[in-house]
């Protein structure tokens, strides 16, 4: 049994199988729809089922309301579909050419970035290269039908290597191999690209950077794709850490800010340490982006890292005059921070 499902606004139109995910559904047949997690936690995929009948699937209800629930709203990663379908959905043109494929690659250098972050270089079979957006993720495919996704630090243009930065969580189950067990030479295989966070470069708005933690290796690949591709819109980027010690690649972003004259960085600290002697910017990154910025019609915002420094965010530069189609996030949720 499969379902018709129509976006509405666009016409274009693609079946679902038998408890297939709207999007799963979208994607399979080239139909890119905004996504992040797929676990039914960030919100990024949320939609409204205009006709038809869905099962809601398993979801996190700060990512759907009641509420929103009962006004027809659904997260479509989650949703699988129990008739035909007319929906409400945002469609991303920039990656709906790119295919979503499943590859080889080896482990050819680890780099301790810092106490709990490892750099990942990995390189694909002779000849291969993966075509992707500056900011998206990939999945690494493990044993048992399992996976855990990490945002490519690499921008498009040096991609003779893929770069991951990889946060150690004590007892994950691949980061505890990545930081133990791993050797250069080893071979993965992954799926990607994947997400539909990237730099709308059609704009000439202004934007804002958050990262937090290791959020910051989608942002690192935008802002290196960015200045290569010679975009002179303002940008400002915000790093939020708790300690000096968690800014593992901080003399990157202050040479970025040396060379080119339309980039400003701000790295904030939620606890310093006292052997940090830092004079710099404390407290929230949410709340240093605010105090700089009080006004933020006018800008865009690129954010990823941890729930609840997303969830902190979208609150504050909604409250501080940002449209919410100007905001764009990678929510590092389950599939991001469980590995």
């Amino acid at each position: 049994m499969s379902f018709k499902i129509r976006i509405e606004s666009s016409g274009h139109e693609f079946t679902a199988a038998e408890k297939e995910t709207v999007l799963a559904a979208a994607l399979r047949q080239g139909v890119t729809l905004a996504y992040s997690c797929r676990n039914g936690d960030c919100g990024t995929c949320k939609g409204k089922v205009i006709t038809g009948r869905i099962d809601y699937g398993t979801y996190d209800e700060k990512a759907l309301s009641q509420a929103e629930k009962g006004s027809g709203s659904a997260l479509f990663c989650q949703a699988v579909p129990l008739s035909d379908l007319v929906i409400e959905a945002k469609e991303i043109s920039a990656a709906k050419d790119i295919p979503i494929r499943i590859m080889p690659c080896r482990v050819m250098k680890l780099e301790k970035l810092a106490h709990d972050v490892m750099r990942l270089w990995l390189k694909l079979a002779e000849g291969q290269r993966l075509q992707f957006l500056a900011g998206q993720y990939i999945d690494i495919l493990l044993s048992g039908n399992k996976r855990r996704s990490f945002s490519l630090a690499t921008a498009p243009h040096a991609d003779e290597m893929l770069q991951l930065h990889i946060r150690h969580v004590p007892g994950g189950l691949f980061s505890e191999q990545v930081f133990t067990r791993m050797k250069e030479r080893d071979l993965l295989r992954f799926q990607g690209p994947l997400g539909t966070f990237f730099l709308r470069e059609e704009s000439a708005r202004p934007v804002i950077l958050v990262a937090g933690g290791t959020g910051f290796a989608p942002i690192k690949a935008i802002l290196e794709h960015a200045f290569a591709q010679g975009i002179m819109r303002p940008l400002h980027l915000y790093w939020g850490v708790r300690a000096r010690r968690d800014l593992y690649l901080h003399d990157l972003p202050q040479a970025w800010a040396k060379e080119y004259r339309h980039f400003k960085f701000t790295p904030v600290l939620s606890e310093p340490a006292a052997e940090d002697r830092w004079n710099g910017c404390t407290g929230w990154v949410h709340q240093a982006v605010i105090a700089d910025h009080p006004d933020l019609s006018q800008h865009e915002v690129y954010a990823s890292g941890p729930p609840p420094m997303i969830a902190a965010l979208k609150q504050a530069v909604t409250a501080h005059g940002l449209p919410t189609d100007r905001l764009y996030y990678d929510s590092f949720e389950h599939a991001h921070t469980t590995v």
